[in-house]
């Protein structure tokens, strides 16, 4: 297997505006063959500046993306009086939320009602039916371009945590405390640790590598850990989820320089 290309840009800004320009490339030439373009999307802090850049890019071009769909990684999940059930979507961190306020909303700001996405795009997977969302998502044509990101201190992409098998696919999850530590960085409004949910539903490592094309993205001195597993690997290793980067048939790595510094005393 080849190795999976690394490229190492000055700033999480740098990564973001060239990642969204390769992104909307991509949805323009899915639009004129006439099909619908899937885009992975992790929430947080990691994604955020290519969201931005996205944004920015279609005021400027008004480019058209009604074909567009977004593809929801996961989201975290309740007690309800049925079971396990999304978080509400007014939460901060739910990623209902996110995906409303900070995807969807900022890339239709300045289009036209007929260039914008569509609200019925944006797909996510359902607790009670997890495998319906990979029969949606065939169904729809498949996933094109899944942007990644990694968990700082072990590795979890999505909810996907250490051990998770290379073929699994969208399921409900118990959260690692490693994971809940990270999602209580990424979203101080938690406060404490016993106010992140413990369970989340998320699509799996099979689900990920599955997709036709994939970045994963690393930023800041935190994520030199993860960046230092996934270039020692050149295949899955389930201790580290991140690795499944190299599984995408297209795939890079794309770092900050801040990442990309040895691992030791800064």
């Amino acid at each position: 297997m080849a190795r999976t290309p690394l490229r190492v840009f000055p700033t999480p800004d740098a990564i973001g505006e060239e990642l969204a320009q390769r992104i909307l490339g991509r949805i323009e030439s899915a639009r004129i063959a006439g099909t619908r373009f899937l885009l992975g999307c992790p929430t947080g802090r990691t994604p955020r500046p290519v969201y931005r850049a996205m944004a920015r890019q279609l005021g400027e071009t008004q480019q058209d993306i009604s074909h567009l769909v977004l593809t929801m990684m996961d989201e975290y999940l309740v007690e309800g009086e049925r079971g396990l059930e999304y978080a509400a979507d007014q939460n901060l961190w739910s990623c209902h939320h996110f995906a409303r306020e900070e995807i969807a909303g900022p890339l239709n700001h300045s289009l036209p009602p007929a260039r914008r996405l569509r609200e019925d795009s944006i797909l996510f997977p359902d607790p009670r039916y997890p495998d319906s969302f990979e029969k949606k998502v065939a169904d729809v044509g498949g996933i094109d371009f899944f942007i990644l990101a990694s968990g700082a201190s072990d590795g979890h992409v999505a909810f996907n945590p250490p051990g998770s098998a290379r073929d699994s696919r969208t399921r409900v999850i118990q959260l690692s405390e490693e994971t809940r530590r990270d999602n209580l960085q990424t979203f101080p409004v938690f406060g404490i640790l016993a106010e992140v949910p413990s369970y989340g539903i998320s699509v799996g490592i099979g689900t990920i590598a599955s997709a036709r094309e994939a970045v994963m993205i690393v930023s800041g001195r935190g994520k030199r850990l993860t960046l230092t597993r996934m270039l020692s690997a050149d295949r899955y290793e389930p201790d580290w989820p991140a690795t499944v980067i190299h599984e995408c048939a297209l795939r890079e790595i794309w770092s900050d320089t801040d990442a990309a510094r040895p691992l030791g005393p800064s």
